[in-house]
């Protein structure tokens, strides 16, 4: 299945609707515009998604550096590389088979970025969590960061629901909501929902000063 590319929504636009958002109105205000920021290739993100899956931000960068010297981070690259590699550069033995896994499914389809810039978001979801290791969080960094859609809300990612408290919190209102309760939320900032998980990652980085990914 396939979609109509949905009309793009640049950061400007993003930024104008979420100042007038009465929780997110003000960070909007005093951080101006944010970007999605794309990356160009669908591959090396995903892998880079799968690095941070459940670790400090510090210690997947270090991660991501090692692999990215050691090997030619692509799908033939980390196929060919030795999996005694792979775990010397930090990948513990579940991600060394998870990377692996995406390398292979992306030899076999020969997919690209724009091989998932037709699909709906529901395709380019049950097609990424069909291959191991890829659950609902990597696809929608998937869906933010390489595809930049602008209307994902991510409520697996930790930075977005600590962000979602504080700012209710500052609200004076009761900031214990469940994740259901947190997407039902969040459909105030439809149809740039993305963004506001940017603001929403602003949020979590000056309460503990590290970065919400």
């Amino acid at each position: 299945m396939s979609v109509t590319e949905p009309r793009e929504i640049d950061a400007e636009e993003a930024h104008q609707r979420l100042r007038e958002d009465a929780y997110l109105g003000p960070i909007a205000a005093e951080s101006g515009p944010v970007s999605l920021d794309p990356a160009e290739n669908a591959f090396e993100r995903l892998v880079v998604s799968i690095l941070r899956q459940q670790v400090s931000v510090a210690s997947a960068a270090a991660t991501r550096e090692r692999l990215f010297d050691a090997v030619a981070v692509t799908p033939a690259g980390i196929r060919g590389a030795d999996d005694d590699l792979l775990r010397e550069v930090g990948l513990s033995r579940q991600k060394t088979r998870y990377v692996n896994e995406i390398a292979d499914a992306f030899h076999e389809h020969g997919w690209t970025r724009e091989s998932f810039a037709s699909m709906a978001e529901a395709e380019v979801r049950d097609t990424l969590t069909a291959i191991t290791g890829v659950g609902p969080w990597t696809a929608d960094m998937f869906l933010l960061f390489v595809l930049g859609r602008p209307d994902v809300f991510p409520v697996g990612d930790l930075g977005v629901r600590e962000g979602l408290k504080t700012l209710v919190d500052h609200h004076g209102e009761d900031p214990e909501m469940t994740r259901g309760e947190m997407t039902a939320f969040a459909e105030r900032w439809a149809p740039v929902r993305s963004y506001a998980a940017l603001y929403l990652w602003q949020v979590e980085e000056e309460r503990v000063g590290v970065v919400g990914e």
